[in-house]
């Protein structure tokens, strides 16, 4: 039982009202209406979770009742759910169009009703989560550079990069859309490092720079808590994304195939995206010299194969920069 579900029943009948509160009541607690007008005020004060809707009505059809609340951004997102023994395809079809859920034919059946109304509150709280999680990547990304002075908007281009870059080289799409969540959080433990370090108007010490990148395992060890399959990539990009090809990177020397491919290509579209930007130290870099830059790194700091890959899907590439 959810009684702390709310869902809004609508029919000029009482006996169709009947039948749907004895299917639903022991399951949720119920808003009933007779008639469109009503709906619409009982939509906007409630605020049910769903909505049962008849569409032949006498004052107002229940086609224009939802073209009403889904026009209405106080009642947009509430799913609809036509209830009628109106059965052509037409009718579904331009119930659809309207932004109804579903459809259930008259007479109805008990079984149907509960299971289609459960199917989509799921699917309303599965939503509700996913944004929920997309609005947590959001935050760790920003954090990572609340203090430095990259500017925002890089994180989420050069993330845009990346996807396009593993989409090049035949990543499943699954892999794409965690990429680019994931790689937002590369610097995630930077929110472990000093201000007077990040913000250095100078060269850092040795000592500095040796806690400058620290923040590599800080951000491991962030994200390396969680056991979702985004924040397990964004783990690997984290501790792995300054592991250069020819070993020489940190934090642990990694060697070609050794780092991750995830850190590799994030590794690529980071510094692309950080030489054609400009920054409180330095002007944006021409196109052609970031390239001519990135190649003479080819073997050393990138993977060969991504830069060559990256220089082929360039038209691509500088498409997102223009339409960030």
């Amino acid at each position: 039982m959810n009684h702390t579900k709310k869902v809004l029943i609508v029919d000029d009948e009482p006996n169709n009202l009947q039948v749907l509160r004895q299917i639903l009541k022991d399951h949720y607690s119920l808003i009933f209406a007779n008639n469109g007008e009503k709906a619409i005020i009982a939509a906007k004060q409630h605020k049910p979770d769903i909505i049962l809707l008849d569409i032949m009505m006498p004052d107002i059809s229940g086609y224009d009742v939802c073209k009403r609340l889904k026009s209405d951004t106080t009642t947009a997102d509430i799913p609809i759910i036509f209830v009628t023994a109106m059965n052509d395809l037409g009718d579904e079809t331009y119930g659809f169009d309207l932004g109804a859920v579903d459809y259930i034919i008259k007479p109805v059946s008990g079984e149907i009703v509960l299971r289609r109304v459960q199917t989509h509150l799921s699917l309303v709280k599965a939503e509700s989560l996913q944004d929920l999680s997309r609005e947590s990547i959001l935050m760790l990304g920003e954090a990572g550079h609340y203090n430095d002075t990259d500017t925002g908007q890089h994180i989420w281009r050069m993330a845009a990069y990346a996807r396009a870059l593993a989409e090049a080289i035949n990543w499943p799409e699954d892999k794409l859309d965690q990429i680019e969540l994931a790689a937002p959080m590369h610097d995630t433990g930077k929110i472990g490092i000093p201000n007077e370090i990040l913000q250095a108007p100078r060269p850092l010490s040795e000592d500095e720079w040796l806690i400058m990148k620290s923040h590599t395992n800080i951000g491991y060890k962030i994200l390396n808590k969680s056991s979702i399959p985004v924040f397990k990539m964004a783990a690997q990009i984290a501790i792995s994304h300054h592991e250069k090809w020819d070993g020489s990177g940190y934090p642990n020397g990694l060697l070609g195939n050794e780092i991750p491919e995830v850190a590799r290509i994030v590794a690529l579209a980071d510094v692309f995206d950080a030489l054609t930007m400009k920054r409180s130290y330095k002007n944006e870099w021409s196109i052609e010299d970031a390239m001519l830059e990135i190649r003479k790194n080819s073997g050393s700091h990138f993977e060969p194969r991504l830069v060559d890959t990256f220089e082929k899907i360039l038209p691509k590439i500088l498409e997102i920069k223009r339409i960030f």
